[in-house]
This record gives C-alpha cells, structure tokens and sequence, in this order.
C-alpha cells in the first residue's frame, strides 16, 4: 500500500509506541482532571511553544500527471490523539532522537508525490513545509549532512525526524537504528526549492519516468548478517495541491529557479534538488548528550512550578528556565533519561497526563 494513502494509525506503530520496560519511575497515573485546571490556566498566557498556524493555501488543482511533486504544506492532523500543526517554519531549531526507514517504502510515493528512493538524502518531518532542506547533526559523533523533506512522519512517540536509510548510514546510525541529532532548516536554501516545486508543480514536468535505479533491495549484508531493520511508520498523506498552468493566450515561458548555490548537490531533470552525499564533522561540545521529556514551556513561573510538581511522581522534574527573543519561558522538564526507550515511556506517561505537546529533547 502507497504511503501516500490517507493517515491512519497501523498496528506496527502502536507495537513501535509501546514498551514493556518498566521505567523505575513510574508511579500511580496522574488525575487527568487536577492538570485539566492547570492547562486551562496556562493557555491564558504566552506559550513557547507556535499554536496551530494558518495553513498555506495553493490554487486550484493542475492538470499535472499524477505523482508529479508538489510544494506542500498541509492542514493540521491527529496521530493517536496528537495533534501535528505543519506550517512553514524558516527558523526550525530542535533537538531530539532520529529514526530512519527504507526497504519497506522504497520506490513508493511520498506524501508530496515524489518518489521515496531510500539511496538518496531525504527524510520525513512531522510539520515543515515539503520540499525543504535540513541539516541533521548527529550530536554523538558529530557528523552532519543535509536532507531534503520530502514526506510526513515519524509518527512513533518521541521522534524528531525519520530519515532515509543513506543518510543513517552516513550519520553512523543505521545500526542503532535511532540517534540523537539536531535538525535545523536551512531557511534560504529551503525557499528557493520550495519556489522551484512550486513551478514544476504546475504541470510542467511529470514523475513517470522509469525509477533511475532498478536493482533489487540486498536482504543481508557483505558479511552474511541480516539487513538492519528500519522502524514500521503508518501511511500519510497531506493535503495540497500543485499549482496551475499559466493562463492566457500565450504565456510567457517561467523564468526557471536557480538551484541553491550554498549546498552540495545535484538538480535532477524533473526539478528536484538533491544534497549531495557530503558528511561534515561538526563540534558538538564535551560530554555526552542528555535526553529529557519536555512536558510544556510557560512564561509564569508558578504554573511551570505547579506542573514540574504534579510530574514529580514520574521522575526527577525540574524547570530550566530560558529566554527566547527577549521573553522568559520555563520549561519544564523530566530526565535526564539514559535511552531513547526510556524517554519514550516517559513521554507516553506525561502525555497520557494531558500534556499533549510534550516531546523529547536532547541537551
């Protein structure tokens, strides 16, 4: 089945959500309705956090062929109970844990209309505008790449970004299967292909061309182990529609959009920019990174203290307090976690709380 099918919630990501590891932490749930009072109290006052934003509309459908990649945005969705608000953010800058999937998807279409290759330099974000470019910073060894989105997901609790396999093999995390990494959009770059998507999109070239690689997917490796397995995802897609043709008796012919000049990369004959396969070595500072569940960020201190409070049964909480273009937040934290399975039973425990936008970060 195509993952570019409507969203639904398979039987493989509620298994990949879930863990019988039992946290030491964990304690007796927490009242849904005495954090009912808190929330109600908290959203009367400036949030880090951006609420659900207006979504990018687009004309009406083109007469381009089916497939064919288009700039896209989205209207906001719900994947077990959360909601996800995409939105073209040019000033994205989050840490947290990466996941990767290939063989199971390869060759299919991508929430966008292009074609998942699992060899090329692309990944699957919950929210930023596709197509985009990305810089992943694998903050454990350092090595960084860019990517282009050009898909939804992941949908696994407390997830970040799900990458095809080339870039985990070259972020040094196609074993472990998940890393943790920082993702930052590349915000000129990034305008610049979502406005070349936004040309092609209007019927100007289409997608039907035979895949330019048609070798079979290897089921083990050079030395006879199996082929690392990649996390189950469910099916998506996004609501968007590519732009139309130029009207008018004779019109003029679109200047085309310059590729970006400050990426490595190549443009292919159907519009789409590709990063080239080049791996910096970035310094990530001394010590080994720490992940946390961020349950929410507040600019009152008392109601951050009054959650950081009502999470103390879950594990050690604490606020970490910061300024953001000139505002204090406080954020509220639980960890540090020592595993990405860990912050994921703790994340699950903080959302079945009623914190619905916690995540987990990386520091």
């Amino acid at each position: 089945m195509s993952r570019a099918n409507l969203v639904r919630r398979t039987a493989m990501a509620a298994a990949a959500n879930e863990s019988t590891w039992q946290f030491p932490w964990k304690a007796s749930a927490l009242a849904g309705a005495s954090l009912a009072g808190l929330l109600m109290t908290g959203c009367a006052h400036k949030q880090e956090a951006p609420g659900p934003a207006a979504t990018i509309k687009t004309q009406a459908p083109s007469t381009a062929g089916a497939g064919q990649p288009t700039y896209k945005v989205g209207n906001p969705y719900q994947i077990g109970g959360i909601w996800y608000y995409p939105r073209a953010d040019y000033d994205y800058d989050q840490t947290g844990i990466a996941s990767w999937y290939g063989p199971g998807f390869h060759q299919e279409r991508t929430a966008n209309g292009e074609t998942f290759d699992q060899n090329e330099l692309t990944a699957a974000h919950q929210t930023l505008p596709m197509p985009s470019l990305v810089r992943v910073t694998n903050l454990d060894n350092g090595r960084s790449i860019v990517v282009r989105i050009n898909d939804r997901g992941p949908f696994a609790a407390g997830r970040i970004i799900d990458l095809s396999r080339r870039a985990a093999q070259l972020l040094g995390m196609e074993q472990q299967g998940t890393a943790k990494v920082r993702v930052q959009i590349l915000a000129d770059e990034s305008r610049a292909i979502a406005a070349a998507a936004m040309q092609a999109g209007g019927g100007q070239v289409a997608l039907n061309a035979p895949p330019s690689s048609t070798a079979p997917v290897p089921t083990t490796m050079a030395d006879g182990s199996p082929v690392p397995k990649a996390a189950p995802r469910p099916s998506v897609t996004v609501q968007g529609q590519a732009l139309p043709p130029a009207q008018g008796p004779n019109p003029a012919p679109a200047r085309p959009v310059p590729a970006p000049t400050t990426v490595p990369g190549t443009t292919e004959p159907d519009g789409r920019f590709l990063p080239a396969p080049v791996v910096q070595q970035v310094a990530v500072g001394p010590g080994p990174k720490r992940i946390y569940v961020q349950a929410g960020s507040f600019t009152l201190f008392d109601n951050a203290n009054k959650l950081r409070a009502r999470l103390a049964s879950i594990g050690p909480s604490f606020l970490a307090p910061s300024m953001v273009n000139g505002t204090q937040f406080f954020r509220v934290r639980v960890g540090p976690l020592d595993t990405p399975e860990q912050a994921d039973q703790v994340l699950d425990q903080v959302v079945a709380a009623g914190n619905n936008g916690a995540r987990v970060i990386v520091e």
